[in-house]
Parts: structure tokens; C-alpha cells; sequence
């Protein structure tokens, strides 16, 4: 059996994939107590229950009962924090990974350096790649060629940025993968197997998405009263079609004008489409985040790690509110399956079948979509004209923090919004 040393290991994601795909974990890392219960709970894996940062990679082999250069793979996905210890890195100076200024990332590289696995496998938001705030994979790249020279191996890498539904998983959901090998093997990532409908018609060789229908359909009527819609904007709910958000409600939508355009979050107000992908689970949904059920209540547990892709017989320990952050932070278990079928093929030698197990079946044609409701009377007062978001760094936030100087002698003045006549109060509720 194929052996795995787990990082950030939180609920399991990554870790149920590689399972599927026919590795073992040999022992996870991870310090939040929740998500532990639900690894104790489900499996039998060795869990250290500490920050990285306070585990050295000598426990983490006796604990796996592996030595240097044993394991097969290291998998992990550090916190989505920004990399903003970029400037300590930036200057040439040697990377000192065992100094806990590095943060995260570098705790998973200090690893990789000290176990030597054959492969390694990390994920992590879009932005690790962005142009111009790329500090995450030149930390990546500079380190893998210090880690070359001091150890007397051949790290590669290759990275992308994918999206989950391109490989059928019913919820979309955007990550950038780094793959990497100890003997410099080339790794290809493997292409999309499905797309949006227009696309599969015209590739026979991908499938249209799973849609939200295939993954949680026959879980309709879980309905309990913890899945109640509660706060200020819960009664706005049910007027929104399936597949929209509060920008229906807009000028530019087909509701009422109550919120003006792209004045709120996105997942303000998001409701699932069954004839589509799930929008990207939240991690930490405030009363009026979504993406929320078509029947305009929240997701239960169970839905949720059906969109995640977890196995009916997983369990996540602890209340709704922790379900969905253990969730919503982990990597849909049928993406890391497919990932790591294709390292056992590309990387270990090892002839696999590269088809997942996790995907949910077609369920047929969703139903028609959900009726929509008459906008409830206490919400009308906000009918109106309404100013569309000026564009990035010029919305209410960013004039929130705008420092004005009225003349020499007078104080600074900050944190006084900017409103002008002409915006309405209601485009600020």
C-alpha cells in the first residue's frame, strides 16, 4: 500500500481522495479539535494533534513509522492566509524554514525537506499564482532548488490552477494544485472530463457538469429547523430564483431595485440551481451567505459533504456551524482522487484505472425550477435608485479608510464614509 504523511489535514478532503485513489495515511497534522474528532470518528489514521509548527518532522516519521525518503507522498493544504510575510522572503536572504515567521507554507516545505518523500502534493487558493502577487509559488520554486542543492535530489513541480466541476465534482470551486516529483519525473495534469453543456456538445469526450440535482436530489427533504434561514434578510430569500443572488434584486436584474449593483459580497443572498454545479461552499457563512438550498433554507450536513464529494458513510463531528466550516475549507475529496490516480500513474509507476470512484451518479433531469415569492412588504422601502460600485478600491470600504486634510491646522479626519446626495440611504442598508 501507498503511503501518505498529511499536513493541515483538517476534515479529510484531500486525505479520502488519495484513500480512493489507493493510498494509506500514514499519519495527519492537524491542530483544530473539531475537525480531529471527525479524523478519530471516520478513520484510524495517526493524528497528531498539534500546530505544525510545534512538530518536528522526526515525530512525524516515528509517528508514521517511516524513515527519510520512505514516503510515497506528502499532501497538505496550508491555510489560505495572504502571503504576507512575503517581504521577509523577498530580499535573497537563505530560506530559514524552521523559523515560524515562514508561516504555513513553509512549515509544509520544512517537511518536505527533512522526509524526502518520493512526490508531493499541495493546494491552495487562485491568488498563490496571481500576477503580481506570486510571492506564494516563488517561495515554492526558490525553496524546491535550495532543497535540491542541500539534499542531493531532483525536486520538480508543476502546477495549475483547476476548477473541480471540470472533473465532476457538482460544486464550483477553483484551486491551484502543485504536483511535484523527488527523481524530477514529469507530471501532466489530466484534462477536464466534463463542461458546461454548449462545451460537452461540442467535445464528445467531456460530459456535461454534475449538477447540484446529481449530488443532493434525493436529500430534499431534509429540512429540520436548524436549517432555517434566520436575520434580517431571510424573508428576501424565497423571492429569488434558483442559480441567483441579491443582484437579481438590482436595476440590472429581473426583481425589484433594492440593493444597488455589486454593492454586496457575492454569496449575499446565493441560492443553488439544480439543473447546475453547486457554487463554491462557504467556510464561514454569516446568517445571509450562501450558497443556500433552492428551497431557500441552509444545507445540511449531509448535503454538504455530498457536494464535497465525501463518502455517504463520513461523518463531521460537531454542530452545523463547525460542519460547514470543516467543509468549506476542505478540498473536494473526488479532486484529490483524480489527482492522486494520476501520480501513481505519471509519477510512481504504478498502472491504475485514472476514472474516480467519488463523483456522484447522474440522477436524470433535475425538476422544474422552484416558484419564486412576492417580495414581503418590509423590504419595499428599499425600492429605488441605487449606485452600481464605482470598481475595485473606490466602493464604501475603501472611502471608509480615505484620510482627508481639510487645511494645516486641522485634525485628520478617518473612518468617515463618503456619501454623496444622490446616494440613497437604502443602497447602504
Amino acid at each position: 500500500m501507498l503511503n501518505v504523511i498529511s499536513l493541515y489535514t483538517g476534515a479529510g478532503g484531500l486525505d479520502l481522495g488519495f484513500e480512493a485513489a489507493g493510498f494509506e495515511v500514514a499519519v495527519a497534522v492537524e491542530m483544530d479539535s473539531e475537525a480531529v474528532a471527525t479524523l478519530r470518528q471516520n478513520r484510524d489514521w495517526p493524528v497528531i494533534e498539534r500546530d505544525i509548527h510545534q512538530v518536528t518532522s522526526r515525530e512525524i516519521l516515528e509517528t508514521a513509522g517511516l524513515r527519510e525518503g520512505d514516503a510515497d507522498v506528502l499532501i497538505g493544504g496550508p491555510p489560505c492566509q495572504p502571503f504576507s510575510k512575503a517581504g521577509y522572503w523577498a530580499n535573497g536572504d537563505t530560506l530559514r524554514l524552521d523559523d515560524p515567521r515562514a508561516g504555513t507554507m513553509a512549515a509544509y516545505l520544512r517537511v518536505l525537506r527533512d522526509t524526502l518523500p518520493r512526490t508531493f502534493f499541495l493546494e491552495n487558493v487562485p491568488g498563490l499564482t496571481y500576477r503580481g502577487k506570486s510571492e506564494g509559488i516563488e517561495l515554492i520554486l526558490r525553496t524546491i532548488e535550495k532543497i535540491n542543492a542541500e539534499r542531493g535530489v531532483s525536486y520538480n513541480l508543476r502546477y495549475r490552477q483547476v476548477n473541480a466541476a471540470s472533473f465532476g465534482v457538482p460544486q464550483l470551486r477553483e484551486r491551484v494544485i502543485v504536483v511535484g516529483s523527488r527523481e524530477g519525473v514529469s507530471f501532466e495534469f489530466p484534462l477536464p472530463t466534463h463542461g458546461p453543456v454548449e462545451a460537452s456538445a461540442d467535445l464528445a469526450a467531456v460530459e456535461p457538469f454534475m449538477t447540484a440535482w446529481d449530488a443532493i436530489g434525493d436529500l430534499e427533504d431534509d429540512d429540520g429547523p436548524e436549517l432555517r434561514v434566520r436575520g434580517k434578510w431571510a424573508d428576501l430569500l424565497p423571492t429569488i430564483p434558483e442559480g441567483e443572488n441579491y443582484l437579481w434584486h438590482t436595476d440590472r436584474g429581473g426583481g425589484l431595485p433594492l440593493f444597488g449593483w455589486r454593492r454586496r459580497y457575492w454569496s449575499f443572498l446565493l441560492k443553488l440551481a439544480k439543473a447546475r454545479p453547486s457554487w463554491t461552499i462557504q467556510a464561514q457563512p454569516g446568517p445571509a451567505v450562501g450558497p443556500f438550498h433552492w428551497k431557500s433554507r441552509r444545507l445540511s450536513a449531509r448535503e454538504l459533504c455530498r457536494l464535497q464529494t465525501f463518502p455517504d458513510d463520513y461523518r463531521i463531528v460537531g454542530k452545523l456551524s463547525s460542519v460547514q466550516r470543516q467543509l468549506g475549507n476542505a478540498v473536494p475529496a473526488a479532486l484529490a482522487e483524480v489527482i492522486a490516480r494520476k501520480i501513481r500513474a505519471d509519477l510512481l509507476g504504478d498502472p491504475v484505472d485514472l476514472r474516480p470512484t467519488l463523483i456522484p451518479a447522474r440522477r436524470g433531469i433535475a425538476p422544474a425550477p422552484e416558484p419564486i415569492l412576492p417580495v414581503p412588504d418590509k423590504y419595499l422601502h428599499l425600492v429605488g435608485d441605487h449606485e452600481p460600485h464605482p470598481g475595485t478600491g473606490k466602493g464604501y470600504a475603501a472611502r471608509k479608510r480615505h484620510v482627508v486634510r481639510l487645511d494645516a491646522s486641522d485634525e485628520v479626519s478617518e473612518g468617515l464614509p463618503f456619501v454623496s446626495p444622490a446616494t440613497s440611504k437604502a443602497s447602504q442598508a
